[in-house]
């Protein structure tokens, strides 16, 4: 049975008959029975044939973890540091787009979940809730990441305001000055909010859960576009602005000129190659992020693990090289660490928490990930981050791929 309760002022959902959660995937079910089809889809689909969305996760499989016995175990911990701030693991929230739409005030409690828990939030230029909204309702600074738009009125406006919010890192996302085909999303005719066709109606009508908590949301739309830019003020001439606005002109040297212009920690997302990694040391960034974005732009290029050890050996002493897309669990996590990444994003799985519980499944999203990486050390007989390493690896020979340029 389902019955609605009252959290401070916030409306919510709750399921007596609500599952023991162990696993990202408890939550991944949780989501797809509570989340419309296209925000569900939105989530979980890649480019194209998937086929790099698959082995995004595949190949984090092929990876096996040496179990060491006879090791103290005691006080251990998996706390480290991410661009020189505090975590209480490796582990940051991804920006996702539409997060608002996976939940009401989406955006809102997933930073509010990361906060408490002692990892970063990391904001999308395109999510439903603001900066402003996000700043407001936490205490702690969060990261913004930026999609570079053809106006740079806008652009730099979107800095200022993630200055003025108290941001401490700017993610400059590298892999999207054209957006990549996802075939669901067309089928689905993906929109925020969504458009209300007989389709979409007769799907909405299964979610009431969801639609009870969209009517008191704070908003339903992009906050960080809808009002803040000239002839933008509704969603009817969104989408075309949005359609016409990432930027393909983006180079090194717009890069360069981003960096100088936010004047703090910088990450570049995006980097799948050894020679990138090079130019974003080039430029100055803090960090990199290992991503093809979680398989939803080049469909065919490698998954990120597979690319790690490349990038590694070009830049990884000299700059903080994380990794993105395909981490669905702590072993996961571990495994990224002791390929020699300092640190992980997740968007997907903490995504599917959201969907599932609100800000509490995000929460538990955290908690599953972060037991099943406490647990997995200690039973390689590692008690510490920064003791990880490729020998609690056993890589199957020829992992990275013998290719030809």
């Amino acid at each position: 049975e389902i019955a609605s309760c009252l959290v401070g002022s916030e409306m919510c959902i709750r399921d007596s008959t609500m599952p023991v959660i162990t696993t990202i995937d408890d939550l991944k079910r949780l989501h797809e029975r509570r989340v419309p089809r296209m925000f569900y889809d939105y989530a979980e689909s890649g480019s194209w044939t998937e086929q790099t969305f698959r082995e995004n996760t595949t190949d984090f499989e092929q990876i096996r973890l040496r179990q060491r016995v006879a090791v103290d175990m005691s006080g251990r911990s998996t706390k480290t540091q991410m661009i020189g701030q505090d975590v209480a693991m490796p582990v940051a929230l991804a920006p996702v787009g539409l997060t608002g739409m996976q939940h009401a005030d989406g955006e809102i409690k997933a930073a509010r979940a990361a906060e408490a828990f002692g990892v970063p939030f990391t904001l999308s230029t395109m999510s439903i809730n603001s900066i402003e909204d996000v700043a407001e309702a936490t205490t702690k600074p969060f990261w913004f990441q930026l999609y570079t738009m053809r106006d740079e009125d806008y652009v730099a406006r979107l800095i200022q305001r993630a200055k003025d919010a108290k941001c401490s890192a700017l993610v400059i996302t590298l892999d999207l000055q054209i957006l990549g085909q996802r075939h669901k999303d067309l089928k689905n005719g993906l929109s925020a909010p969504p458009k209300l066709t007989a389709k979409t109606l007769a799907n909405l009508a299964t979610k009431w859960s969801w639609g009870i908590g969209m009517m008191g949301a704070k908003r339903r739309s992009f906050g960080n576009i809808v009002g803040h830019v000239h002839g933008v003020d509704d969603t009817a001439n969104l989408g075309a602005w949005t359609a016409e606005q990432f930027d393909p002109t983006l180079d090194w040297g717009k890069i360069a000129k981003l960096k100088e212009q936010w004047g703090g920690k910088v990450i570049l997302k995006g980097i799948l190659d050894a020679d990138d990694a090079r130019m974003a040391l080039k430029v100055g960034a803090d960090a990199i992020i290992v991503s093809n974005h979680g398989g939803r732009q080049l469909d065919g290029a490698i998954s990120s693990i597979r690319a790690l050890p490349s990038i590694l050996e070009a830049v990884g002493d000299q700059i903080e090289v994380h990794l993105d897309s395909g981490i669905r669990s702590g072993q996961d996590v571990l495994k990224a660490m002791a390929m020699g990444a300092k640190g992980t994003y997740i968007g997907r799985a903490f995504i599917y928490g959201l969907g599932a519980m609100g800000q509490a499944g995000v929460t538990s999203a955290l908690e599953v990930i972060h037991k099943e990486l406490d647990l997995s050390m200690a039973l390689c007989g590692e008690t510490s981050v920064a003791g990880l390493g490729k020998h609690n690896l056993l890589i199957p020979k020829g992992f990275e791929g013998d290719w030809q340029p």
